[in-house]
Parts: structure tokens; C-alpha cells; sequence
């Protein structure tokens, strides 16, 4: 089965070339197709499979669960080899199946399974080559359920740790390159949690509450799509306190790096209504923030 084959068996759009399977996991696929005679001989079927424990010989396991694969039937595939480590758990298979059945739960959404199923993989076969591979799976598995900027963020959190070891571990892997993309969402994901706090605090009038939230947008999160907003409600919130020169640093810092902004342009009509402008102060932590 090629890459090509997976696409068409229902693999995600933008994944056909970070989320391959493995040559070597391929490779068993096709031998795997090679036992439907050894299925007729048996007389082995998949739906008595399925019904009830029936010890089966591996290459017909392998079999039934490709034949899963290609009907989109991923929950029943990833069954089909988790029974290849149940009934054959010391083969050679056994190693592979692990992987594949991590694999089609991540394709089935039952995201908890395959990070389970990647996470035992891991542990029991720290050396093996397709390693990164499972690192890759847990990663995308928790990058999956990162929910929208107003809810809980713990998976975005899980995600950016589990992203962060495949680029560590594995920096010239095939994975690497498309876990740092997803690692820079993930981080503007955090960062728009902060915003979206910090945006309440505002309205609310807890001008220090809000201050603290878009702070650490601009300490950790300087790099994201969040920044140019968070520096220009730094202006207001500081304004409204009557901390002036923080407020015209603000305003300052974002001329400096956005000056065609709607942000820069909303910071600087609020600053010259008052007869002030942007102006930095060196002193102030935003211009240390910026090495400025």
C-alpha cells in the first residue's frame, strides 16, 4: 500500500506526508495481503474474529486488519492488531502492530488510545527506528484536542511538550519540520488564552489583572500573532491607570515593530488625544523585554 493508498483509504488532507506509515510497516501490510489464501485454508472469518476470541495465526490477523484499513474501519483495525500483541505477543509482529494499532486510533479520533498505544510503544521499544513515529503520533493526538482560546488549554499544553520532544529528540526526522509548525500554533493558542483573559480583565476595569495577562503574552508568547493587540491594550489598561509612561512604551515598542498596524494606529489616537505620543523608556520592562 504507498502513501498514495492511504490518501484515498481516508487519511486527513495536509497529513499524507507528515503522517506516514513507516517503509518497514508497509512492508508488513503487503505481506500481511499475501495470507488471504492462508485465510481460505483456515477457514478463519472476520466477523467470528470479531464475536469471539479465536487464536488466529499472525498473518491472518495482520490480513484482517488491513482489510479494516481499507474499509475506513479504523476503530476495528486498531482491534484487529492490538489481538496480534495479545495472541502472539513475543513475535516480530507484535512490535509492528503496536505502532499500526496507535495509528489507526489516532485515524478513528479515540485520541486517549492512541496516545496509550504510542506512549507503551515508546517504553517497550525506546531503540527501535519507527520511535519518532510514535512520538509523532502522541503529539498530533494531543494537538488534536487543543479546543478554541476560551476553554481549558491543558491539551495545548500537553501538545507543546509532546511537539517538543519529536523536534528534540528526532531534529532530522521527517516529523520535525511539522511538529515546529504546530508547535508555533500551539504557542499562539496559549497566548490567545491570555488574551482573551486579559481582554475581560479590561473591560471589567481590573486594569492590573489585565496588565499581568497581556504581560505574559509579550514575555513568552513575543513571537506570535497575539503581540501587536497585546502591547496596544497595554496602552490602554497603563493609560487608564494614569501610569503614563509605561503606557506611551507601549505605544512606542508597537510603532517601532508594527507602524502600519490597526493596533498602532488605536494606541497613537488614544495617546495624541491627551497631547502625548509614543515615546520609550528605557527603563520600563517592555523596552527590556524588546532588548531595547
Amino acid at each position: 500500500m504507498s502513501l498514495s493508498d492511504f490518501a484515498s483509504a481516508g487519511l486527513r488532507p495536509g497529513l499524507v506526508r507528515a503522517l506516514r506509515i513507516p517503509a518497514a510497516l508497509l512492508l508488513v501490510g503487503l505481506l500481511a495481503g499475501c495470507s488471504d489464501l492462508l485465510g481460505s485454508v483456515t477457514g478463519n472469518k472476520d466477523d467470528d474474529a470479531d464475536a469471539q476470541y479465536v487464536e488466529r495465526p499472525v498473518e491472518q490477523i495482520y490480513n484482517d486488519a488491513w482489510k479494516r484499513i481499507r474499509e475506513r474501519a479504523w476503530g476495528e483495525a486498531a482491534k484487529q492488531f492490538d489481538e496480534v500483541e495479545r495472541q502472539h505477543p513475543y513475535s516480530i509482529w507484535a512490535r509492528r502492530a503496536i505502532l499500526m494499532s496507535a495509528y489507526c486510533y489516532y485515524q478513528a479520533n479515540k485520541y486517549t488510545d492512541a496516545i496509550s498505544t504510542a506512549d507503551r510503544y515508546i517504553a517497550l521499544h525506546p531503540g527501535s527506528k519507527e520511535v519518532s513515529y510514535a512520538f509523532y503520533l502522541k503529539a498530533i493526538s494531543y494537538y488534536e484536542q487543543i479546543t478554541d482560546p476560551g476553554r481549558d488549554q491543558s491539551n495545548t499544553e500537553e501538545a507543546l511538550t509532546a511537539l517538543q520532544d519529536v523536534v528534540q529528540r528526532f531534529p532530522n526526522s521527517e516529523y520535525a519540520r511539522d511538529a515546529g509548525l504546530k508547535i508555533d500554533l500551539a504557542y499562539d493558542h496559549l497566548a490567545g488564552k491570555e488574551m482573551t483573559i486579559g481582554r475581560y480583565y479590561l473591560r471589567q476595569g481590573n486594569y492590573i489583572g489585565a496588565i499581568n495577562r497581556f504581560k505574559t503574552v509579550v514575555e513568552q508568547y513575543q513571537k506570535t500573532a497575539q503581540i501587536a493587540e497585546a502591547l496596544e491594550r497595554l496602552t490602554e489598561a497603563y493609560y487608564a491607570l494614569g501610569v503614563y509612561n509605561e503606557a506611551k512604551t507601549a505605544a512606542a515598542v508597537l510603532g517601532a515593530n508594527y507602524p502600519g498596524s490597526q493596533w498602532y494606529q488605536d494606541a497613537y489616537g488614544l495617546l495624541m488625544a491627551q497631547n502625548m505620543k509614543p515615546e520609550l523608556d528605557k527603563g520600563s520592562w517592555i523596552s527590556r523585554a524588546f532588548d531595547l
